[in-house]
């Protein structure tokens, strides 16, 4: 739940995760009585009539309370502070795609809301989609939102579908959707597969040697091509019916009788080009094109087998939740055709599917994954430690919820074990790690393991009020998981080291997203593992000394050689130098470095004080991360000026005025009640898709003047 969705009582929708059960709850006036009754109900219900205001701060302490007394009203009975990960606009259709070709029924309620979130967010001039939120109109978006909304029930006549319509026409018509979109719209049976440049299935039979065999791609590639390739390789569409036979003639400006559709291979929307096709991949997709058209029934064959295993092993291992939304809808499709629609396998990926569902006050989308439990929760820990609120008699019993959840995170299902053949899935080990969002979908991923480990140590060593259930013996697999993920250059990626050279990276066929094909070094992860790994030395010296001693200065390493000439630092997960600054001086500032002693930081501060606005602030725009250079946004942002001044703060900047300046901007903001009203979208991947963080306005503000007290107020 964000606090957006609690401003409209009438609207809101709750997730708890509690053991093996997550509920799941959608309400409107009308709708209450066809839902299960629970005391979780009277529980939020009433939170959400009884939201408090306080006595104005006159300290950033008191600031800082304030929020943490708001963001208990985000703590799930389970101990996780509940968020949204919303913001892609191409996650929803894929999920409405696969409903509607399998037949799936919406539970009560669910297509009003999916509904009224599109028809939220089309673009109030042209009426289109883009690929987020916050993105101009473009083909990709339109065609596949248009599509969802007719899938759901929306006539053609509506004025919004009209609007999208002319606009999606002017772009040329769904012939110029992005590789993605071709996909999807020929599942639907409403474009051609001759209209697909190829996606073999046979890159899964390849030697392990070979850079391009699939398994040595970015995990989050691989798992989405290859049931990309399955339903490709056996040519699968769905059943023509009324509906798909006026979509035929809706999403085109010429008849679809008409289309020669081998020409529209590489015909993308200039719109939507991010990553254009290379030589290479040119040269790539004519030859597949070619042994497409040759006998090959056999290998064909034995590729279709060996990516089935590889998608029933997926769907075994996350308990069906998948690594994310995109192959989740993907494995659905599969699952129905192979196993039908009475087996436990399909019913099991339907079971799953409102999982990653969320409501909010605009309506209901479709997650990026099942959610950030694990993250949000970690740093949010971390803040209240910082701030020195978790010392406090009112917080004890958040503080308690938030570890018991740290330990079911750990403790449980696949992150007891490394997962079964997990070699043979291409998987890192798992044994120790900590997941993004919950345990259930079980990715190992590098910072999330790291923060997850120090948030445990953090409570192990401050917080005497917690019983301790977390073992030295699980801290040492933690350990072990963050000691084997090390890349060659000294940094750290996110889900597993890096398997391909980036030359890989000619062959991305996506045409809207960047750095997609190999798993790359990050300044996040990297300062993630070295501060985690830093804390653990401390109460754990003689533990794996000399290859943890070792490791930290190979990632202090990497973090100097990566700074760029002005300073900076490129963030690839958080828009976006800001978010990367951050990391990079909490790096440093961990091995002693400080603005009057090392030149790294005294430069990353001067980059950050350069971008500082007049009104105390700072504000970076999402286009950012697209062109790899600093971005004004039109206005200051709480949560960059948060991330700025704990980097200021963390370096020990000498000019003390420029951060009460900015700690006075976050103050300024804050409301009676504690919280922070939602801003510009904080998050991104792979350069050009943002993604929504609505905690990260309530942790790091909460955080930076947790600090901010701590080393000024307290003087």
């Amino acid at each position: 739940m964000t606090i957006e969705a609690a401003t409209d009582l009438r609207r809101w929708r709750l997730k708890v995760s509690h053991g093996a059960q997550t509920w799941h709850y959608l309400r409107t006036d009308e709708e209450t009585a066809a839902w299960p009754q629970t005391d979780y109900d009277k529980y939020w219900l009433g939170i959400l009539k009884d939201t408090p205001t306080f006595k104005a701060p006159t300290t950033a302490l008191e600031a800082a309370r304030n929020g943490v007394r708001f963001l208990s009203l985000l703590q799930t009975p389970d101990g996780h502070f509940a968020g949204e990960y919303g913001g892609p606009m191409f996650l929803t259709p894929g999920i409405v795609i696969a409903m509607y070709v399998t037949g799936t029924r919406w539970p009560p309620g669910y297509e009003a809301e999916l509904v009224r979130y599109l028809k939220n967010f089309a673009n109030k001039e042209d009426g289109g989609w883009g690929i987020h939120i916050e993105s101009p109109s473009t083909c990709f978006g339109t065609a596949l939102n248009y599509v969802a909304l007719r899938l759901l029930g929306t006539p053609a006549d509506d004025p919004v579908c009209v609007k999208a319509r002319n606009t999606l026409w002017k772009m040329g018509g769904a012939t110029g959707v992005p590789a993605w979109g071709k996909f999807w719209l020929s599942v639907l049976n409403v474009y051609d597969w001759a209209g697909n440049n190829p996606i073999p299935p046979e890159l899964w039979l390849l030697p392990n040697f070979v850079p391009i065999q699939a398994g040595r791609m970015w995990c989050h590639t691989r798992l989405v091509y290859l049931p990309m390739g399955y339903l490709y390789g056996i040519r699968f569409q769905a059943k023509v019916d009324d509906l798909i036979l006026s979509l035929r003639e809706e999403l085109y400006p010429c008849s679809y009788a008409e289309i020669n559709w081998s020409r529209q291979r590489n015909n993308v929307a200039s719109v939507d080009v991010y990553a254009p096709h290379t030589t290479v991949l040119d040269i790539l997709n004519t030859v597949s094109s070619v042994y497409e058209m040759l006998p090959n029934g056999f290998i064909r064959s034995r590729a279709l087998d060996e990516a089935l295993l590889q998608i029933r092993m997926e769907d075994k291992n996350t308990n069906f939740l998948d690594i994310g939304p995109v192959n989740k809808a993907m494995n659905m499709i599969v699952s129905y055709i192979v196993d039908g629609p009475d087996s436990d396998n399909f019913r099991s990926h339907v079971d799953r599917v409102v999982d990653f569902m969320w409501m909010s006050n605009a309506g209901m989308m479709m997650n990026g994954t099942n959610g950030s439990q694990l993250w949000d929760t970690a740093f949010a820990l971390q803040a209240l430690v910082e701030s020195g609120v978790a010392f406090e008699k009112e917080f004890e019993g958040m503080i308690s919820r938030v570890y018991e959840f740290l330990d079911d995170m750990q403790a449980r299902a696949q992150i007891r074990h490394n997962m079964e053949n997990y070699e043979r899935c291409y998987r890192q080990i798992s044994k120790g790690a900590w997941p993004f969002s919950t345990r259930e979908q079980s990715y190992t991923v590098s910072d999330c393991t790291a923060e997850g480990l120090k948030s445990v140590l953090l409570i192990h060593k401050t917080l005497p009020y917690i019983k301790r259930t977390i073992s030295d013996e699980r801290l040492f697999d933690a350990v072990n998981v963050l000691l084997s993920m090390q890349n060659a250059d000294g940094g750290f990626a996110s889900y597993e080291k890096q398997r391909s050279p980036p030359w890989l990276e000619w062959l991305n066929p996506a045409e809207v997203f960047g750095n997609i094909m190999v798993e790359y070094s990050y300044t996040e992860c990297t300062t993630a593992v070295l501060l985690g790994l830093s804390t653990f030395r401390k109460m754990y010296p003689d533990h794996r000394k000399a290859e943890i001693d070792r490791t930290v200065d190979r990632a202090v390493g990497f973090i100097r050689k990566t700074q760029r000439p002005d300073g900076s630092w490129f963030g690839s997960w958080a828009i976006c130098f800001t978010y990367a600054a951050l990391f990079a001086i909490e790096s440093l500032s961990s091995v002693g470095e400080t603005y009057d002693n090392s030149d790294n930081v005294r430069r990353g501060c001067d980059f950050l004080v350069s971008k500082q606005m007049a009104d105390g602030g700072w504000g970076e725009s999402y286009r950012a991360c697209e062109i790899a250079e600093w971005v004004n946004h039109e206005q200051s942002q709480v949560v960059q000026t948060s991330w700025a001044l704990m980097a200021l703060m963390a370096a020990k900047y000498p000019d003390v005025q420029v951060i009460r300046r900015g700690i006075a901007l976050i103050m300024s903001r804050q409301q009676a009640n504690g919280e922070w009203k939602q801003e510009a979208i904080e998050g991104v991947f792979n350069k050009n898709c943002m993604i929504s963080y609505p905690n990260y306005k309530f942790i790091f503000c909460i955080w930076a003047l947790g600090r901010y007290s701590r080393l000024y107020e307290s003087a």
